[in-house]
């Protein structure tokens, strides 16, 4: 292997990232908390993300092919991905630091344990090997498993992330059985040589190998569904988004989402496309499943925080219907509506932070009573996220949706498509019925909200940005089809 053969330029955010956490972990270890210690790693951390985001814009689509030997991959998918994770994080620590500072929780062992994971999901995002595969998955995980269980004194925070590795652990052991047939039957872990040893399998119509790969497949499926949460792998999902501190909740729901996507679109779309006739089914089932049960069981929640895991199983229902379409626009609008479920995501839970106060946790739906008379402007924003999630126009989450239903339309699944949209109106009551009560209820607490500025302003931009994107989606949309038209 030769430096040339490295090319270490185009892992160049990826090597920042690791080296400005290891860099702050030492900051925090040798500064107590006393001294500002975790104050000043909230800084570098928020930092440390812009520098990153940025170095990866200015890198956007350049150097692209195989880097590290081929077990990295530069392309513009994964620099689009990895440029919204850097946000999705950036935002997440945005809105914790009032949150656990409040709680005796803001140390910087949070941020340095966030970073790792996002490590992992920026190493997932441009894996061009199962085993970068594995490596990227791991290091997401092992963190997550940490900060689920970060407030110490919380039994129900514990339970969680119990459930969280037991159920992580049997879906990584599942990826990897899938893994290691697919390496049985192709004899690469090279995605790129994956991929053209399946087309010679199934164009030289060998029948047992070719099992080997369907099986292989499905195991891979199945990890993949694990870990999107869909059903009916997603009994770890709602106890974990519920029993988990608020902010590693609103950490969860969006960021770890874009990396699995990610995975999948590198395993499916990548090595496992020639098989598209397979998968294809197996992913239409979970499709269903996943909007059925997601929709109708979130229904009866009253604790927000479940609400909303059963709302995002319900939308990766609606994401596999666009990798069930396949084909450009099918892959562009589930990477549209990936993107589009992540800020939605962020801007709900951002709102169940606001709410929060010392002593006192906003997880109750019945917590938004009346705060229209609190506060008319955090209000509205509440109201534009509820309405962007259950897809009316004119916010983005309309045109995820649109997107979604017209891929499956020209895939000639038209049953399908209709499902979809019986299915979100059911979704929509549960949606509608938080704005019903900021608007129509009456509060039981009239104490206004009055949060820190960095807070204020980036729930105001979240909200906005909904409404703004669906005003004008076709930005957004283009980019997507244009990463994956490369």
């Amino acid at each position: 292997m030769t430096f040339a053969m490295l090319k270490i330029a185009a892992a160049g955010p990826e090597i920042l990232v690791l080296v400005g956490t290891c860099a702050i972990l030492m900051v925090d270890v040798f500064r107590s908390p006393r001294e500002g210690g975790s104050t000043l790693a909230y800084w570098l951390t928020l930092l440390l993300l812009l520098a990153g985001g940025v170095l990866t814009v200015l890198g956007f689509g350049q150097n692209a092919g195989l880097a590290l030997n081929g077990y990295f991959l530069k392309d513009s998918l994964g620099d689009l991905l990895k440029v919204f994770i850097y946000l999705a994080t950036f935002v997440t620590f945005v809105y914790s630091r009032e949150y656990l500072r409040e709680r005796g929780l803001l140390k910087g062992e949070f941020f340095v344990l966030g970073l790792f994971s996002m490590l992992g999901m920026l190493v997932l995002v441009s894996a061009g090997s199962f085993l970068t595969i594995f490596l990227g998955l791991e290091l997401l995980s092992l963190p997550l498993y940490a900060m689920v269980a970060f407030d110490r004194d919380s039994a129900v925070a514990s339970e969680a992330a119990m459930k969280y590795f037991v159920m992580g652990a049997i879906a990584t052991g599942m990826l990897l059985y899938g893994m290691s047939m697919l390496y049985g039957a192709t004899g690469s872990l090279d995605l790129a040589q994956v991929s053209a040893a399946v087309h010679q399998v199934v164009a030289g119509h060998a029948d047992q190998q070719q099992l080997v790969l369907v099986f292989g497949t499905v195991f891979v499926v199945v990890g993949v569904a694990f870990k999107l949460g869909a059903v009916p792998f997603h009994m770890w999902l709602p106890d974990v988004y519920q029993g988990s501190p608020t902010p590693v909740t609103l950490f969860l729901s969006a960021a770890p989402k874009l990396a699995a996507f990610a995975m999948l679109m590198r395993l499916l779309m990548g090595a496992l496309e020639p098989l598209v006739g397979q998968w294809q089914q197996m992913i239409a089932v979970l499709a269903v499943l996943s909007m059925v049960v997601g929709n109708v069981v979130a229904i009866s929640q009253t604790n927000i925080k479940r609400m909303l895991g059963y709302s995002a199983i319900a939308h990766v229902g609606f994401l596999f219907l666009g990798m069930m379409a396949s084909e450009p626009q099918g892959y562009s609008a589930a990477l549209f509506y990936m993107i589009t479920y992540s800020m939605m995501s962020l801007g709900s839970l951002g709102m169940v932070l606001l709410l929060s106060r010392a002593g006192f946790e906003a997880e109750r739906v019945e917590d938004f009573k009346g705060l229209n008379e609190r506060s008319p402007w955090f209000a509205a924003m509440m109201a534009i996220i509820m309405l962007s999630m259950a897809g009316a126009p004119p916010f983005i989450g309309f045109w995820a949706k649109w997107e979604v239903l017209r891929a499956v339309v020209f895939a000639g699944q038209v049953w399908l498509a209709i499902l979809a949209v019986f299915f979100s109106i059911i979704g929509a009551w549960y949606y509608l019925r938080v704005v019903w009560f900021m608007y129509f209820e009456k509060a039981r607490d009239v104490t206004p909200l009055v949060p820190t500025v960095g807070m204020g302003a980036m729930i105001s931009v979240n909200g906005l940005a909904l409404l703004c994107l669906g005003v004008f989606p076709g930005s957004l949309m283009a980019v997507c089809l244009m990463v994956l038209s490369r």
